[in-house]
């Protein structure tokens, strides 16, 4: 039966609660009145009622979990544009994060877009946690930096909510495995690991240590390009000249392994650092314990950082976290603007560049 309106009663109580949900009188999330609240309310059958219920169900305003009733779905909040754009990295304030940071807003700041800035502390849980966060905020899309991308990613579901309430999301320095079909930036880590290797092997060295994080996708790649340099160079890889650090011993392990390598006197004449704030960790410890860099030892660094510039300069590996934050930037607005993969024009892997210091010399 039609109303006065000419539409029927179904029809206009699915108009009435539509309005109310894009007017934000019934915010994403909201739980709505029950059937028999709705009937009684708008003097309507049940059945009247239903019908409407399907209707913004089908559409996408509603959604009906069992047991718990009818909800205005939250995939509204992230159906207008925000020009918000979430930003999850491991660290904020220190070693090459700031740079890149500022990369993304030159670019996000240039096309009318704010930045909502998390840090993780390369923890899972807050990886988690923020993802949780962030899902529940009015954003266009995400940038994000895994934490322990290495390890298997227990929270692949808050992706696919991601996906769900087609948020677009991009991946840089690092990646899930499971996860390697998504839309990700990347430095070219193992040619990285291998030209600072290589270098060490141009420059004589054959007892060359190695210290790798073993949580991180940055990690396995470095230490694939230490391995295929040694093999081209016919020197047998030694499990006991490789040493491997979570995040929560970084500061601990790498230098407790190269002291116990000299006390064992393995006849060591270079490190292949993980980065250069672990070279600079493990330069400071051979000097405690009286070796001379680069006379006795050489060292080599990953990410040509502040520390890697000083009285020793690092010799080290160029990361340009500027331009990687403008790429990502740029990477995520062409899928915010829906532009084909075959039409983009970003790079996606990032090619290594060696940078030359005074922290080694040829033996």
């Amino acid at each position: 039966m039609a109303g006065q309106d000419g539409k029927t009663k179904y029809y206009s109580l699915m108009e009435t609660l539509k309005q109310a949900i894009q007017s934000g009188k019934i915010a994403p999330g909201e739980r709505l009145p029950s059937e028999n609240q709705l009937a009684a309310e708008y003097g309507l059958s049940r059945h009247t009622v239903r019908k409407a219920l399907n209707l913004l169900s089908a559409e996408g305003y509603i959604v009906t979990e069992q047991g718990r009733g009818t909800f205005c779905s939250e995939r509204l909040l992230h159906m207008k544009r925000s020009h918000n754009i979430a930003v999850i990295i491991t660290y904020i304030t220190d070693y090459i994060f700031p740079r890149l940071i500022q990369g993304m807003d030159n670019v996000l700041s240039a096309n009318g877009y704010s930045i909502i800035l998390k840090s993780t502390g390369n923890s899972r849980k807050m990886e988690a946690q923020a993802l949780e966060d962030i899902l529940k905020k009015d954003i266009d899309g995400l940038i994000i930096e895994p934490s322990k991308s290495q390890l298997v990613c227990r929270h692949e579901d808050l992706y696919r909510a991601l996906e769900e309430y087609e948020i677009p999301y991009i991946f840089i320095q690092g990646i899930y495995e499971q996860m390697a079909d998504r839309p990700h930036i990347l430095m070219d880590d193992c040619q990285g690991g291998y030209l600072v290797t290589r270098y060490l092997l141009d420059l004589h060295h054959r007892c060359i240590a190695g210290i790798f994080k073993a949580d991180d996708f940055q990690g396995r790649e470095r230490h694939k390009g230490y391995v295929k340099a040694l093999q081209e160079a016919g020197i047998p890889y030694d499990p006991d000249l490789v040493v491997w650090f979570h995040t929560e011993d970084r500061k601990s392990k790498p230098v407790l392994a190269v002291e116990q390598m000299l006390r064992r006197q393995i006849p060591v004449d270079a490190f292949v650092c993980y980065n250069d704030q672990i070279a600079m960790s493990v330069c400071q410890e051979l000097k405690n314990l009286g070796r001379r860099i680069p006379e006795d030892i050489s060292v080599t660094g990953y990410d040509n950082s502040l520390y890697a510039r000083g009285d020793l300069s690092l010799t080290t590996i160029d990361h340009p976290q500027e331009k990687l934050g403008e790429m990502a930037a740029e990477l995520l607005l062409e899928k915010i603007r829906h532009v084909p993969e075959s039409q983009s024009q970003v790079e996606r892997l990032i090619a290594p560049r060696l940078i030359m210091g005074n922290s080694c010399r040829p033996r």
